[in-house]
């Protein structure tokens, strides 16, 4: 017998000995803790889907499920902290809209974007709205145009940091429009929000479920949606696009893992967020804050991202938002 046919013997033999191993795992999967990374501060949706998710699977699997807040570096640090975890499906991730960007962002990432990830599915995705302190002289889109082309530069804008959400809605926004808007880049949504009710920070493009109770209470005003028509959530509240043809924000969350975690454990994690998605108290809490469960398959969640990357990672570079 040759070397070359003891190897193949010994791989054959060895497939249905991992076959079966993964099986095992996943039959007995979790049996410990498992933890949630969010890659921004406590306060935002990207936080609040995670807790929600986490509440629903410490109850389904009867394990102790955990939301570990780990911000900084427009994402990179929380992401990056999943990438080189075990892959054995006790240490997850929400993915947000900037997992999709951050390849055009930044000149070097510690992870590989597109190989070091698995996509467990999508949880579900939401717009932005253009806000402003109540007291900034624009009331409208056309006016925000108007008045930033007048003083070019000296209207800030706040954001979660570079890569998310708000600094893409702002940068599209810029560019369409040929203005000249400042970057405020914070930690998270939360303490922008906070220097916009404070007047610290002129405008900011900030998801519908952390403006809205801020909007209806006169601490902050409206002044467009990112999406191509009014919202019922936010009635009264015209479209951006209706001033700016082309433009269109969607914001998305999604859950991942490390790349290499067995596909049985990938399945059963697919399937409970697909029951916890489908479930009418979680439809009611997203739709309340303006929230489309999305869900779905593992290969669907695949196909979502990438064409998210393809969207807007061209976005980035054609704007110039480098960060070193």
């Amino acid at each position: 017998m040759t070397v070359k046919t003891m190897l193949l013997g010994l791989t054959a033999a060895l497939i249905p000995f991992s076959v079966s191993h993964a099986q095992d795992a996943a039959a007995s999967y979790p049996d410990r803790t498992i933890t949630i990374v969010v890659a921004y501060p406590p306060g935002g949706f990207n936080d609040q889907v995670a807790r929600l998710l986490a509440e629903d699977l410490s109850t389904r699997f009867d394990e102790t499920v955990i939301v570990d807040n780990r911000p900084g570096g427009g994402t990179v640090v929380g992401t990056d902290l999943v990438a080189k975890a075990e892959p054995d499906g006790y240490t997850l991730g929400i993915s947000p809209f900037a997992f999709a960007v951050n390849p055009g962002l930044f000149a070097d990432l510690p992870y590989d974007t597109e190989t070091d990830f698995a996509h467990i599915a999508v949880l579900g995705g939401a717009f932005n709205v253009l806000a402003a302190h109540p007291d900034f002289p624009a009331d409208t889109v056309a006016e925000l145009i108007e008045h930033a082309k007048q003083n070019p530069g000296e209207i800030n804008y706040g954001s979660a940091g570079n890569g998310s959400s708000n600094h893409l809605s702002a940068e599209l926004f810029k560019s369409l429009t040929g203005t000249e808007l400042a970057h405020i880049p914070y930690g998270g949504s939360a303490p922008a929000r906070t220097d916009l009710v404070a007047g610290r920070v002129d405008v900011m493009f900030d998801n519908l479920t952390n403006v809205q109770a801020l909007i209806e209470s006169g601490k902050l005003k409206a002044l467009g949606v990112t999406i191509n028509e009014e919202s019922d959530l936010m009635p009264g509240v015209p479209p951006v696009s209706a001033t700016v043809p082309g433009y269109e924000v969607t914001v998305w969350w999604g859950l991942v893992a490390p790349a290499g975690v067995p596909e049985p454990i990938v399945a059963k994690l697919n399937n409970a967020v697909n029951e916890f998605l489908a479930k009418e108290d979680t439809i009611e809490k997203f739709q309340a804050q303006g929230v489309l469960p999305i869900g779905g398959t593992v290969d669907e969640a695949e196909a979502y991202v990438a064409e998210q990357m393809k969207t807007w990672i061209p976005v980035a570079e054609q704007t110039g938002m480098k960060v070193d």
